[in-house]
């Protein structure tokens, strides 16, 4: 590849001019909030702005602008180079790099002299950061933030790091600098190849190796997965651990479709290993981002919605799975934790909380030994034993409750009942969380993102369908409510919601996301208006996102150096491959061959994408045992039709589509299936039925008698 010509000279860059390891320039930590009412010594354009992020910097001595065309054009009018500096609201090393560097006047005087300075959130333009963080791999192996690239006025780039201290920042800046005015066409010919690497990683999504999407390419592939387990706590293998929710997916989904019973222990090694570590939130609910150690003990403190929302599903799923009271638990904790830390006085739900409290991190979520013993009283030794409260898990002092053992467990171990510790445990949470709430609270995003927000209507309804709550249902609708009244303007969707923001882009992630989540409503509720959202939704997709590749664009503009399709998992779904997901259900629910046949041909573009890297193609892999395996459309009719699948939505059934009605209807899998004064279950391939039947125990006992779901009544 003709990048690789080029390759050398900007990892001795990045060699020379960056002082931290990758590890260190990779943590994330401290979120800040909007600026605070009062006179600065220095403003600049990013005053205007509602992202908190963008505000952080908004009393900078840098000349800071926000990415927009006016920025592009004064940098070619002037021919300067451009600093382009992509962070987020609760990144650590994003507010180190300011303190050092963006705040200091000898930095700024530098930037503003020399440079158009542009800064970005990447929750606002995940495509900026997608398009440079893609560079920043290529030259340096790994990504990061703060991003910080140098570009041309044109936006090629010729620089990428990410933090960087004070003196080697300025080494940089005067570096490139001095460069572009000696001799510019070097750096645009650096520029040119660079951004020809980029474009050839995005054609590379798109070759088609033609892959047999079979059996066996799946089973291939879970085994090449399971090399990388951790089989003693759970996870994959490594230092730090993510939670992974769409590999674990997947994992599932195989694991009960071919009856697997090593992928299944798997999994739920791995979600027992995560409720008892530090990495779930034990006193206050929900998740935290990932875990520093092997172990699950110590997590980044960083809550994330999108974390949140999947791991609901998740857990939801789990539960249906494996009815295991503890699952329950963490459902009712997490949506506590949602509805009290994380919702708005609007409706819709905030990006992020804070991991630093006075950029100490982890400050509000930790005690001290005597803050517990005054908390607890005599309660102190059990705690302290049920919590790993030792002091070989003391850092700075301070603790993290976590377990290691389960309540049952250590209840047997102690000579205590199950219900009396379960009752302290209760009473534990409600004082410790108490005195946590006067605490000083870590500060929030308050951006309403679409996608994610999407996210968590689907872990709503999932939570309903394990829990069969029409509370968590009510959520459900309410936040979809409000992202169809705030984030769906003139038939278009946006990707944030707040107040007086001037941002209006809009990217793959949103639309793909609503639909799913429109669907997943539909699906409990019959109501015909989420499947109409739906299919306009699904419209919009295939008229602003369609590629001559075969797969959907990242986004429906082409302002930026290439253009983005991106296959992968990462933090959030594959938007591509939640869109086949669509398409698919879509195709089924209205006997739509088209669908059917987009969907599928999605699937073969990625097939040699999975088969090398599975852990990243969760969302594929599940596609492809929709393919691989028998797929069931499972369509419930008549007055008690609501009941039978509230019945049925108890067990987790993959690789089928469960659709109702209690009125006679036109669609195609429901026509003709009505009888007054009768409800019937109806299982289904391709629109072909078989005879009716009346109970949710005979659906079960027939799915049985096919050996590969490993369901019993």
């Amino acid at each position: 590849m003709r990048y690789l010509r080029w390759i050398q000279f900007l990892v001795i860059c990045n060699v020379l001019f960056t002082c931290k390891d990758a590890n260190q320039k990779n943590k994330e930590v401290l979120a800040t909030d909007a600026f605070s009412e009062e006179k600065f010594e220095y403003t600049n354009e990013l005053a205007g702005e509602t992202s908190p992020y963008l505000l952080q910097h908004a009393h900078n001595p840098v000349n800071w602008k926000p990415w927009d065309d006016k920025a592009f054009e004064l940098a070619k009018e002037n021919n300067q180079l451009i600093v382009l500096s992509v962070g987020y609201s609760s990144c650590h090393w994003c507010h180190v790099m300011e303190e050092e560097s963006f705040e200091d006047t000898q930095v700024a005087k530098l930037m503003n002299d020399s440079f158009v300075s542009i800064k970005v959130d990447r929750e606002e333009r995940p495509d900026v950061d997608t398009i440079y963080q893609t560079a920043l791999e290529l030259v340096n192996g790994s990504g990061g933030w703060p991003l910080n690239a140098i570009l041309l006025p044109n936006g090629k780039p010729v620089y990428l790091g990410t933090y960087h201290d004070k003196e080697s920042w300025l080494a940089i800046l005067s570096k490139f600098s001095s460069e572009y005015n000696n001799n510019p066409q070097q750096l645009e010919q650096y520029a040119e190849l660079l951004t020809n690497g980029v474009q050839e990683v995005y054609g590379n999504a798109t070759i088609n190796q033609n892959e047999s999407i079979n059996k066996e390419l799946i089973q291939s592939s879970v085994l090449k997965i399971s090399k990388l387990w951790d089989k003693e706590w759970g996870g994959n293998l490594g230092d730090q651990k993510f939670i992974m929710p769409s590999e674990l997916n997947f994992l599932l989904d195989y694991a009960i479709i071919a009856d697997n019973p090593e992928v299944r222990e798997h999994i739920k090694n791995t979600l027992d290993h995560i409720l008892l570590g530090g990495i779930h939130d034990h006193i206050g609910g929900g998740f935290f981002r990932y875990s520093t150690d092997n172990q699950w003990k110590y997590p980044h403190f960083e809550k994330m919605l999108y974390d949140n929302a999947q791991l609901l599903s998740l857990y939801s799923k789990a539960y249906r799975v494996f009815k295991d009271p503890a699952y329950k638990d963490v459902i009712e904790s997490t949506l506590e934790f949602l509805s009290a830390d994380m919702k708005g006085d609007q409706g819709g739900y905030f990006s992020a909380i804070d991991a630093d409290v006075n950029g100490k991190e982890g400050e509000y979520y930790t005690w001290t030994n005597a803050q517990l013993k005054k908390v607890l009283g005599t309660d102190f030794a059990l705690f302290s034993k049920f919590y790993s409260i030792h002091k070989e898990n003391s850092k700075d002092g301070k603790y993290l409750p976590f377990n290691r053992m389960a309540v049952s467990d250590f209840a047997n171990s102690n000579s205590i009942s199950v219900s009396e510790l379960q009752n302290k445990i209760s009473k534990w949470k409600t004082s410790l969380l108490k005195v946590r709430r006067e605490r000083i609270q870590p500060k929030k995003d308050d951006k309403i993102i679409t996608s994610w927000n999407a996210l968590l209507v689907k872990g709503y309804v999932d939570a309903y369908t394990a829990l069969g709550d029409d509370e968590i249902l009510q959520k459900a609708k309410s936040t979809f409510d409000f992202l169809i009244k705030n984030n769906y303007k003139s038939k278009k969707l946006v990707h944030i919601f707040k107040k007086d923001s001037k941002v209006k882009d809009v990217f793959l992630e949103d639309y793909a996301f609503m639909i799913q989540s429109a669907l997943a409503l539909y699906k409990v509720t019959f109501d015909l208006n989420y499947l109409n959202i739906a299919k306009e939704l699904n419209q919009k997709v295939i008229a602003d996102f369609s590629d001559s590749s075969g797969l959907l664009t990242f986004s429906s503009t082409d302002e930026l150096i290439t253009k983005i399709i991106r296959a992968d998992d990462g933090v959030l779904p594959s938007a591509n491959a939640i869109m086949a997901q669509n398409l698919l259900e879509l195709g089924h629910i209205n006997y739509d061959k088209t669908l059917l046949k987009q969907s599928k041909e999605m699937v073969s573009l990625v097939s040699s994408q999975f088969k090398d890297y599975p852990q990243n193609f969760g969302n594929w892999g599940v596609l492809m045992l929709n393919t691989s395996y028998p797929y069931f459309e499972i369509v419930v009719t008549g007055t008690n039709a609501n009941a039978l699948i509230t019945q049925l939505n108890t067990y987790y059934i993959p690789n089928t589509l469960l659709i109702g009605s209690t009125v006679e209807s036109e669609m195609p899998l429901l026509k003709n299936r009505y009888v007054e004064g009768e409800t019937y279950i109806y299982m289904c391939q391709d629109n072909t039925c078989k005879m009716p039947i009346k109970t949710t125990e005979t659906v079960l006992l027939q799915f049985n008698k096919l050996g590969y779901f490993g369901l019993n009544p």
